[in-house]
């Protein structure tokens, strides 16, 4: 009976669940655009045991958001679940940030997902993904144009999800587009393909995992 800690701070959500058998148990998480990352997470890994009455040594793993996005908040995510993995001699799991987006959206089932997540200016971080939640595109950073997702929007029902959405609602006019900028990524989701990786064991080196930043790394200041 696994039961995981599931870390996302890939956005401006820092999110904390621990799962068994990829349910829920509990969830904490907190969406503000100042990034409370530093302040809050692992306060949050407190919370979450705590309401789930388990301790650290009744862990099993630790999986983190790998990206991409920020890179502040990746590269806390990971130092923290580093962390816990040496102290605990428990694996790391590696969850994509975009994956585990898709699966909270809320659509009919038809056509394809596009998570994005906003990069600055007119660029995204998109994937692709069918109606199986299955990979059709891999992970690109982009500059979103009138003909960006042509060879999807021509084919059927698009739905584009994320931070990134009103970015993209602003310059893509097919009517087979539809946008839901309200969804960020959440521990949430990621139980289920946690729990899915820990039962192959399909776990990441302690020692060299690195998020996937997918771009160079670019100083922006805390808003406050």
């Amino acid at each position: 009976m696994a039961i995981v800690l599931n870390l996302e701070t890939a956005t401006t959500n820092c999110s904390v669940s621990v799962s068994k058998e990829g349910e829920v148990l509990s969830l904490v998480e907190y969406n503000s655009a100042g990034f409370s990352h530093s302040e809050k997470l692992h306060v949050f890994i407190e919370e979450v045991l705590e309401k789930a009455s388990l301790s650290f040594e009744q862990l099993d793993a630790i999986a983190v958001s790998k990206g991409p996005g920020s890179y502040t908040g990746l590269r806390i995510g990971v130092s923290a679940a580093k962390g816990l993995c040496f102290s605990l001699d428990i694996p790391l799991l590696s969850i994509p940030t975009l994956e585990s987006m898709a699966y909270q959206a809320k659509w009919d089932g038809e056509g394809v997902i596009i998570p994005v997540l906003d990069a600055r200016r007119m660029e995204v971080y998109s994937q692709v993904f069918n109606s199986n939640y299955e990979e059709i595109r891999e992970t690109k950073a982009e500059i979103i144009d009138e003909f960006s997702f042509k060879e999807f929007v021509e084919k059927g029902k698009v739905l584009l999800i994320g931070s990134g959405a009103e970015k993209c609602r602003e310059i893509l006019k097919h009517p087979n587009f539809s946008f839901d900028g309200s969804i960020v990524p959440s521990a949430k989701e990621m139980a289920k393909l946690s729990h899915d990786k820990i039962k192959v064991g399909n776990f990441e080196n302690v020692a060299y995992f690195e998020p996937y930043y997918l771009k160079d790394f670019i100083l922006q200041k805390k808003k406050t």
